[in-house]
């Protein structure tokens, strides 16, 4: 089992940065495929980066600004976002499943993340 714990989420104005942060109650172990989707009202959660221990993936909107990374020793997944935009704003979920990562983030979906942490909230305001 494990489980997921998401903090750093904030109320920023437009090109301001967040870094996200996801504790995880174990080892972050090399066959899983780690990530973060978010999700805006009126819209579907969409997958925006993930991670595996052979490389990452992102999503159209958000490459050059959200950067995914793990810590290994800490069991922390991590996501970076610089030059923040209105279009941003959802909660963001950190998730897990066994495997390895697909090659593209488009098969990355809701259906085949096994954990999903609570969430936090990014707004951005214009």
């Amino acid at each position: 089992q494990v489980q997921l714990v998401e903090s750093g989420g904030g109320s920023v104005q437009a090109g301001g940065s967040l870094k996200l942060s996801c504790a995880t109650s174990g080892s972050i172990h090399s066959n899983l495929c780690m990530g973060w989707f978010r999700h805006a009202p009126g819209k579907g959660r969409e997958a925006v980066a993930c991670i595996d221990s052979d490389g990452t993936a992102y999503a159209d909107p958000v490459k050059g600004r959200f950067t995914i990374s793990q810590d290994n020793a800490k069991n922390t997944l991590f996501m970076e976002i610089n030059n923040l935009k209105p279009e941003d704003t959802a909660m963001y979920y950190c998730a897990a499943t066994w495997g390895i990562c697909p090659t593209a983030i488009r098969f990355f979906g809701p259906s085949s993340i096994k954990y999903w942490g609570q969430g936090t909230q990014v707004t951005v305001s214009s």
